[in-house]
């Protein structure tokens, strides 16, 4: 990736470096760019940056970004997403292009993963 993102996706979070290892070992990301405030990962064309939030964020919080990245085998991220701190949501299922299963990271924020049918 060179210069900044044109495309990406934010996080807020208390805790930068702990979920930047979430995504840097479940999705093999590179660190791009670090500072006390952010950091900012990428792989291919997705670009992550996870920031200090400006505000408070509850305990509790269920935001309205849902990540979505693409892997072959659903079983066996979900597995290094719990190893990892993240959490396997239940039930998978399928359209005609792929499968679907959902985890969350070690925040909480919902990741969206695509398996691609072989035949699709």
């Amino acid at each position: 990736m060179n210069g900044p993102a044109k495309h990406g996706i934010l996080i807020y979070s208390n805790n930068i470096k702990s979920l930047a290892s979430f995504y840097i070992e479940l999705f093999s990301m590179k660190i791009i760019l670090e500072t006390k405030d952010l950091i900012s990962l990428g792989q291919g064309s997705l670009n992550i940056v996870i920031h200090v939030p400006p505000f408070t964020i509850p305990e509790n919080n269920l935001n309205s970004v849902k990540l979505f990245l693409t892997e072959d085998n659903l079983e066996e991220i979900q597995r290094k997403a719990e190893a990892l701190g993240g959490q396997s949501l239940e039930g998978v299922w399928s359209n005609p292009l792929f499968s679907v299963a959902n985890i969350c990271d070690s925040d909480g924020n919902q990741i969206q993963l695509r398996a691609f049918l072989k035949d699709a």
